[in-house]
């Protein structure tokens, strides 16, 4: 059992939980993620590790609830308990120095980047940040991630703050205007890293996605979170969740996220 330590809302339906989990803390690397299960009967879920503090043991998520899980997850408070934390899972980030890193981020992949963003500054990275949200209450973790960036650009789809539109729209225009980006990273909805994998590579940019598809067992064992990377497939939870965004057959993966759709609003209506 773990326990959780603090909880903050972020945004409507956005919540970040600060649990206690020392074993885990002491190994995690940016990019990497943990499985938790809630009851001896509820699902594997699989959530990114937002930061983590070695001195206290503790690691933070960040999640927006989007069915049952996470709405169950987003109603426990400081003090109930997770019955099951594994972690940390799957392969870092690479960080090394490239230059000048973009990081291009939407939603709750911002939570993601953060810890990114951190690693490639500290190895001398010039970094650039562009996230985006549907609109601004749905922004998060500005304020941390702008203290570990170079440039940071904000974009909503609505034009409720930051700049009208997509993030797409932001990253074109600055490789239009001929700044030199070594590396793009993207950790977001799948169909927000398609296009921007489709920006970069008439750019010729090298860029990484952070995939996030349907996962169970998070081993390599199940075959769940099958991804077709480069003519092979590849294994997110064991090979990932990081690929070439120029390899990855976007169309395949989003048609698996949607596969269950219909099954997830029949168990929310259910246990709601």
């Amino acid at each position: 059992m773990v326990k959780i330590l603090e909880k903050m809302v972020l945004g409507p339906g956005i919540k970040s939980l600060v649990i206690d989990s020392p074993l885990i803390a002491r190994k995690s690397r940016p990019g990497q993620f943990v499985v938790l299960r809630i009851s001896e009967r509820g699902e594997r879920i699989p959530l990114t590790i937002a930061d983590w503090n070695t001195e206290r043991g503790t690691i933070k998520i960040v999640f927006q609830e989007v069915g049952k899980t996470t709405k169950h997850l987003g109603s426990m408070n400081v003090g109930d308990e997770i019955m099951d934390v594994v972690g940390p899972m799957g392969q870092p980030s690479e960080i090394k120095f490239y230059g000048t890193v973009a990081i291009v981020a939407g939603g709750v992949g911002v939570a993601e980047a953060y810890p990114i963003a951190r690693a490639l500054k500290s190895v001398g990275n010039k970094v650039i940040a562009i996230i985006g949200a549907r609109s601004k209450d749905l922004l998060i973790m500005i304020d941390e991630i702008k203290r570990f960036v170079d440039e940071l650009f904000v974009t909503t789809d609505d034009g409720s703050t930051g700049r009208g539109g997509l993030v797409t729209d932001q990253l074109r225009d600055i490789l239009n205007e001929g700044m030199t980006i070594n590396r793009v990273i993207t950790i977001g909805p799948a169909i927000m890293m398609k296009a921007v994998a489709e920006v970069t590579r008439k750019f010729n940019v090298p860029t990484v996605a952070s995939l996030n598809p349907i996962m169970i067992d998070a081993t390599g064992m199940c075959g769940v979170c099958r991804v077709y990377v480069g003519g092979e497939t590849k294994f997110t939870c064991i090979d990932g969740p990081e690929f070439d965004a120029h390899k990855v057959d976007f169309d395949l993966l989003i048609l698996r996220l949607n596969m269950y759709k219909d099954k997830e609003q029949i168990a929310d209506r259910v246990c709601s």
